[in-house]
């Protein structure tokens, strides 16, 4: 059994922060949202993992992430060239894939659910294809699938305007090699892509054995700013291990779940878990309230923050209003020059959103 762990895509929803990175980079709880699914996967046994990247930022994941060393995997990276979509990613894998029935796992997703009962399922009953779903309120969003009550697939429908279910297909699927052939037999769809769900719908035209299970946990999605806040907020809420390997002083309170790094400095501040403060930051007078992660190196003065992501290297100073629900990318720098400021300065990227409340 092998794996493929969609890492392509723009990711548009992101910017302004993927116009500089891959957004399956982007840390949750100091964590590349990428690397939550490569442990998820190696928590099953499967240690050949294929990684689909982009010209745009294949590099960049191929650097951060590297040969799987450090997961107990080996990682083979595997070049998209154009986002063509899902089943085109399985197309440009199948040298890698050959003959093996694989799991599939889009990069920016992260789930609540161990994958071995699903995979035993799909092994026991010697299926084509298995589809993880998840009720949704707004079916529209996503694809869609229709079951029966014994979980046989009956019809797979690519944001639909009107689904035939709220069930959203949640982006795991295990495939055998049957998938090959369906991807070899479907064409583009309306927006010029191979479509996961016209292959999968070949299966089950062709009466494959299809089925789908749904998900009991949470699942995230963590391809827009406050999916990636809420997917943030879960994380530090679950898995947090509090630990304080740098340096607090008398002055400072720590409160709760927290972990700090090693080479951090806390000085005068007060942090209320559950927080994450990672390696080489330093910090003095300032509030970090609950649901924050603050990455390696960054510096915060007079700042006053909760429920929010803090990249590396960033630097916030001076800020006498207190910060909630934001994202502050690698080595941005937010400061106020003036106690009572006149005036405040932005230097924002292309497609941001301000909202000053």
């Amino acid at each position: 059994m092998k794996a493929l762990i969609l890492s392509g895509g723009k990711g548009t929803r992101l910017r302004p922060l993927t116009y500089s990175g891959a957004k399956q980079l982007v840390p949750v709880a100091n964590q590349p949202i990428l690397w939550y699914g490569i442990k998820s996967i190696v928590g099953t046994g499967i240690t050949e993992i294929g990684i689909i990247i982009s010209p745009e930022t294949g590099e960049e994941v191929r650097a951060v992430t590297g040969n799987g060393d450090r997961f107990g995997a080996k990682i083979t990276y595997i070049l998209q060239e154009q986002p063509a979509g899902l089943a085109h990613a399985v197309k440009v894998a199948q040298p890698f894939l050959g003959d093996s029935p694989f799991i599939m796992y889009l990069g920016d997703n992260i789930i609540e659910s161990q994958l071995e009962s699903f995979l035993a399922g799909f092994k026991n009953q010697n299926l084509d294809a298995l589809i993880l779903l998840r009720q949704v309120s707004n079916p529209s969003a996503f694809g869609v699938a229709k079951v029966d009550a014994s979980g046989r697939v009956l019809q797979l429908v690519e944001k639909p305007k009107e689904p035939p279910s709220n069930l959203a297909l949640v982006g795991v699927y295990l495939f055998s090699r049957g998938i090959h052939e369906a991807i070899a037999n479907i064409k583009p769809s309306a927006r010029g892509e191979l479509e996961i769900t016209d292959a999968i719908q070949w299966l089950i035209d062709k009466q494959k054995p299809v089925e789908a299970r749904t998900l009991e946990g949470w699942w995230l999605d963590t391809g827009k700013k406050d999916d990636l806040l809420e997917a943030n907020r879960i994380i530090l809420d679950t898995r947090i291990v509090p630990s304080v390997m740098g340096t607090v002083d008398d002055k400072s309170q720590v409160i709760g779940r927290v972990q700090i790094g090693a080479g951090s400095k806390v000085v005068n501040s007060s942090i209320r878990g559950p927080a994450i403060i990672g390696e080489n930051c330093y910090l003095e007078n300032c509030f970090i309230g609950p649901y924050t992660s603050i990455a390696d190196r960054a510096t915060l003065i007079d700042a006053d923050l909760e429920h929010s992501v803090i990249l590396q290297g960033a630097k916030i100073e001076r800020i006498q209003q207190r910060l909630v629900d934001s994202v502050i990318g690698r080595r941005a720098q937010l400061t106020v020059a003036l106690k009572r400021p006149k005036a405040l300065r932005f230097m924002i990227g292309d497609d941001s959103q301000i909202e000053l409340v």
